[in-house]
């Protein structure tokens, strides 16, 4: 289906940074520059960047996981009607475990045009940093918090070759090391990626059981990306 030329208006998906507020290209602060409207999932965060740029006089709409069922419609109204329309997430890019699928999805449907400024990624950031085999990858966001669910994803993981990566909090880290270690073994590669560009920067390698041990001892602090590889496991059997 042809997209419908008649208006002006577009939709903007930009990436914005996820710890560092340098990691934003040029085309990214053009367009919140010229951008008619603004939708955030967290407006604090985004008045933040916005300020860094010295991008003001902005209409910013609040757009996140508990109310863009509603929004949705609202912003792609404003589109037909030849807005120039942006979604940013509190940091990385939008649909990547963060809302903006659903926003798509409707603007598809409705042949609105579509713009993907991309940028910056924490799974990205990981897939770089963990020195594991990333030819072929699995990324399954933040697991479910039933425990069924979870075990179930992480006994697929089990039984995969390809390194797989998961957001998880610190306040569930030492959850997941656990389950990771009953699911799939003790003896498995891991690589804990923690504050990914910000000032606290860290990044952790070792056996399942090995860094579960470590991180019990600490108080944890900023949001992992765990990579997990169990390939030398597989190779084995």
């Amino acid at each position: 289906m042809k997209r419908n030329e008649s208006s002006d208006g577009v939709l903007y998906l930009i990436a914005t940074p996820i710890g560092n507020l340098e990691d934003i290209t040029y085309r990214a602060v053009r367009i919140l520059g010229e951008a008619d409207m603004i939708a955030s999932e967290d407006t604090r965060k985004a008045k933040i960047l916005l300020d860094r740029y010295s991008i003001g006089n902005k209409k910013i709409i609040s757009h996140h996981v508990q109310n863009e069922h509603k929004t949705l419609e609202y912003i792609i109204k404003e589109v037909k009607n030849g807005k120039k329309v942006a979604l940013i997430t509190e940091a990385g890019s939008p649909s990547i475990s963060d809302p903006g699928f659903l926003l798509v999805r409707e603007a598809v449907k409705n042949e609105i045009k579509i713009e993907i400024i991309p940028g910056v990624s924490a799974l990205i950031f990981a897939a770089v940093a963990c020195a594991l085999p990333v030819e072929k990858f699995a990324f399954y966001g933040f697991l479910p918090p039933k425990q069924g669910a979870r075990m179930r994803i992480l006994s697929e993981i089990g039984n995969d070759e390809k390194t797989a990566f998961i957001f998880e909090s610190p306040y569930r880290i030492i959850k997941l090391l656990t389950e990771i270690i009953e699911a799939i073994g003790p003896e498995t590669d891991l690589v804990l990626v923690r504050e990914a560009t910000k000032m606290h920067e860290e990044i952790i390698r070792g056996k399942a059981a090995e860094l579960h041990d470590i991180l019990e001892k600490r108080v944890i602090k900023g949001e992992f990306v765990v990579c997990i590889s169990n390939r030398s496991k597989l190779k084995e059997k």
